[in-house]
């Protein structure tokens, strides 16, 4: 059994979809994706129109994108991409000047970003974190997008209590239930309580959409 089935039984085939407007690049992700067993590239596009239309045919389980591209960029492919079809994650695979648009696409319902320095098996365990609706963000990634100056917003938003904020914040870092678990010491029922009343009262449908909130609010 392959390492990233490995522990979780025969996992199903991960149906992904890749966009990137340069063609070397593109193509080097496809062979990229296509040595990895478990991970089949259903489509690669070359631009954001072709990629939201790729993805309403081959319904994929993740979209890999890129965010510089002419005309539709990968903020609107996620935004159109999340509203139109929730059941595919989104991951952002761009370089490290693109903090701006990389925040942009967090809030649009991205629920991972890489660096396009990251290696096939970091880039393989995203996609399938986020099809398993896990947030993926490098380390070295979060550092640039967190601002030292920034602290707590002065006052929570849509009504968060203390703990579901800090609960959030913990998602947004990629945690499972189970870890948050571990990490505030309290019951997994616990921490799904606390997750329900985010979700309901910022009115969010999954993960990736926390993970946008987050960072739009100053939580994570």
């Amino acid at each position: 059994m392959n390492e990233l089935a490995s522990g979780a039984g025969a996992r199903r085939e991960l149906r992904v979809v890749l966009v990137d407007d340069q063609r070397i690049v593109r193509d080097g992700l496809v062979t990229l994706l296509g040595l990895l067993p478990g991970i089949t590239v259903v489509g690669a596009a070359a631009d954001g129109a072709q990629a939201v239309a790729l993805v309403a045919e081959q319904a994929p389980d993740v979209l890999l994108t890129d965010l510089r591209m002419p005309g539709v960029d990968g903020v609107e492919v996620t935004r159109r991409v999340r509203a139109d079809h929730p059941g595919t994650a989104v991951v952002v695979l761009t370089t490290y000047a693109d903090d701006g648009a990389v925040v942009g696409a967090l809030r649009a319902g991205a629920v991972g970003w890489l660096s396009k320095d990251a290696d096939a098996e970091a880039i393989g365990r995203a996609l399938r974190s986020a099809a398993d609706g896990h947030s993926t963000i490098d380390s070295a990634a979060l550092a640039r997008l967190v601002t030292p100056a920034a602290g707590p917003p002065a006052q929570l938003p849509d009504g968060l209590t203390a703990r579901e904020a800090e609960v959030l914040g913990l998602i947004a870092e990629g945690l499972s239930n189970g870890e948050i678990a571990r990490k505030l010491v309290v019951s997994e029922a616990t921490v799904k309580t606390h997750i329900n009343h985010v979700f309901a009262k910022a009115a969010l449908r999954d993960r990736a959409q926390a993970v946008g909130y987050a960072y739009r609010h100053g939580l994570a």
